[in-house]
């Protein structure tokens, strides 16, 4: 859930470091720091709070042919300089920077470090203390230390050491949390999203888990826990580094909700083949189409755009689905169908959760398909098929184009499975004219944004509470309306169907209460109408998104007409809006929320 950025071979290190970190910024972290040195000096800086913080402590002589650099997202430890990344052995000759848990720490410390002494509480200075104590007591180089504390060490991690007595090399392994090795002319880089070093390279190499990596300046060699040597080609990342600039946006997240329509016509480009067909791997469609229950497994917004997919996919291919959170399926496993098939969705495709899953289902021989914003990721290098959501990197937390791509995505592949098998709901659904039926839409409420501010003003400028309400699809919807509110502008936010308020969470509402109704479906409206009015008897102040046919003159926000089964994609882009504006009143940081992650790398 944080970054990591090292370099050998290149001057001036540290503005390498410093720059790819400013770019994993997105990824969240409460801390940062670096270590850069040369032959003469050697320089370790670090502090609390924002890159711009550490930034500000490197001064002219903090430079550098060599470093590693980190962004640390609370997990063992305070967030203070003594617990930032990198952290020193015991003598500080070795420096080390680390992405996720070693679960062992404790028994790693009781059976060979009780005569250390630490200077903060974190798991990864018991980790680079564990490698001297081995590298000393036993008389082992530097590589064969880490090779060791390595079949030692439990858990999830992203290492990258350095040994001040051989300032030619870095040392690099990896568990269940992402790293990649950057190829460039006379340098290589380490790095834990291609992102923070696209100004240096294009070219990467993978990293696969229990593997340990030698990088210096003019080679990269991987090998196996065993020391067997492993060959890997490398391969060019599709991300532009523009792509990644916010131009004149003040923030990512709006830039994102922008973009949204682009998304939905980029992805009818890539999957529509020829006399409107969908252009998706034959293989997937069949195996798809042979499962009797689909299970989508996902965390946070990718499990409501499962959510919101479910009703579509059930409707053009006539097989059930089940929605679960990864977190919790991956310890209460429920029990299987005869031939089920999984869906992972994740923006990133590193979610640590949905892995545990797909680690599962692999070695129960289920057929698994990721469908994930990022090619080559581990999700989706280690599922038996993949779809990529062509989103364009999401930089802002709170994830606004990965949820209507995740979702436009699978109503192509519902499309595509519901015609294999001949059923007449997906042969009249033309989902790629429908989709630009839906860009259209979305440009439509995007054009809208002054009218949506104005209702954030009146709505959510002061309140402590809101609660979004819907039925059927619309709940869905309403879920993650009240996700986004609450993880940027941390308004108490909750997503309800809307006739269960009467069962409890009615007691809640008090003079003055938002309470934002969703209505798209004909057959529920008149209920949720019901529902708006018995909240409004207790007070609430309502806000009404409805679609055009069953709007009202009263009503707020009305939605250009879609076809029913994609009406997700449209009604949730203004309960993007209205999060976005309630935040910017509030006055915090859009793209940055407190506490959260943009890349979930921890259980």
């Amino acid at each position: 859930m944080c970054g990591i950025v090292g370099i050998v071979g290149k001057n001036q290190a540290e503005r390498v470091i410093l720059n790819g970190l400013h770019r994993l910024e997105y990824r969240g972290y409460d801390s940062a720091g670096l270590f850069v040195a040369d032959e003469s000096h050697h320089h370790l800086v670090k502090s609390p709070g924002r890159i711009k913080n550490l930034e500000d402590k490197v001064t002219a002589e903090v430079t550098g042919n060599i470093g590693i650099g980190h962004t640390r997202w609370a997990t063992h430890g305070e967030p203070t300089e003594e617990n930032a990344h990198p952290h020193t052995s015991q003598s500080g000759q070795l420096v080390l920077v680390h992405n996720g848990v070693i679960e062992n720490f404790e028994e790693i410390q009781q059976n060979y470090l009780s005569e250390h002494t630490f200077l903060g509480q974190t798991d990864t200075e018991i980790a680079v203390h564990l490698v001297e104590e081995l590298k000393v007591k036993e008389n082992l180089s530097t590589k064969e230390a880490f090779r060791k504390a390595l079949s030692i060490i439990k858990g999830s991690y992203a290492f990258g050491l350095i040994d001040l007595t051989d300032l030619q090399t870095i040392y690099v392994a990896k568990n269940k949390s992402p790293l990649l090795i950057g190829l460039g002319d006379g340098f290589n880089v380490i790095c834990s999203d291609a992102l923070a070093v696209l100004d240096q390279t294009d070219t990467f190499v993978e990293i696969e888990d229990g593997e340990m990596v030698t990088v210096t300046a003019d080679s990269v060699v991987i090998e196996k826990q065993d020391g067997q040597v492993v060959t890997r080609d490398s391969f060019k990342t599709q991300v532009d580094l523009t792509d990644i600039e916010k131009g004149t946006y003040p923030f990512y997240m709006l830039k994102e909700i922008d973009e949204q329509p682009t998304v939905m016509r980029r992805l009818v480009q890539e999957y529509q083949g020829d006399n409107h067909q969908v252009n998706i791997d034959p293989a997937l469609v069949a195996e798809f189409a042979q499962s009797d229950r689909i299970y989508i497994v996902a965390c946070g917004t990718s499990n409501n755009a499962g959510w919101s997919a479910k009703t579509l996919i059930e409707k053009l291919t006539n097989i059930p689905v089940e929605v679960h959170l990864s977190s919790e399926f991956a310890y209460d496993m429920p029990l299987l169908s005869a031939k089920p098939f999984f869906i992972y969705l994740s923006q990133s495709g590193e979610t640590a959760d949905s892995r545990q899953v797909l680690v599962t289902t692999n070695k129960l021989g289920h057929p698994a398909l990721t469908i994930t914003n990022v090619a080559g990721s581990t999700l989706s290098r280690e599922a038996k098929h993949t779809l990529l959501l062509y989103a364009g990197p999401e930089i802002a937390v709170a994830s606004t184009k990965a949820y209507t791509g995740q979702i436009a995505v699978m109503s192509i592949l519902a499309k595509a499975v519901g015609e294999y098998k001949q059923i007449q709901a997906a042969k009249e659904f033309d989902v790629f004219h429908e989709l630009s039926i839906v860009a259209s839409a979305m440009d439509s409420l995007i054009n809208d944004k002054q009218h949506i501010k104005d209702l954030a003003d009146e709505f959510l400028a002061t309140t402590r509470n809101a609660f979004y309400i819907g039925r059927s699809n619309d709940y869905y919807v309403s879920m993650e309306a009240a996700l986004k509110l609450k993880e940027i502008s941390y308004v108490q936010a909750e997503g309800f169907a809307a006739g269960e308020l009467k069962h409890g969470t009615i007691a809640l509402i008090e003079e003055g209460t938002p309470v934002m109704a969703i209505i798209t479906e004909e057959v529920t409206g008149s209920h949720t109408r019901g529902n708006i009015k018995e909240v409004e008897s207790r007070g609430a102040k309502t806000l009404v998104i409805v679609t055009e046919k069953l709007a009202k003159p009263t009503d707020q926000i009305v939605l250009p007409t879609v076809h029913p089964l994609l009406s997700s994609l449209v009604s949730v882009v203004p309960t993007q809006l209205l999060a976005y504006n309630a935040t910017i009143q509030r006055g915090y940081d859009v793209d940055k929320p407190r506490n959260l992650a943009k890349s979930v790398t921890v259980e």
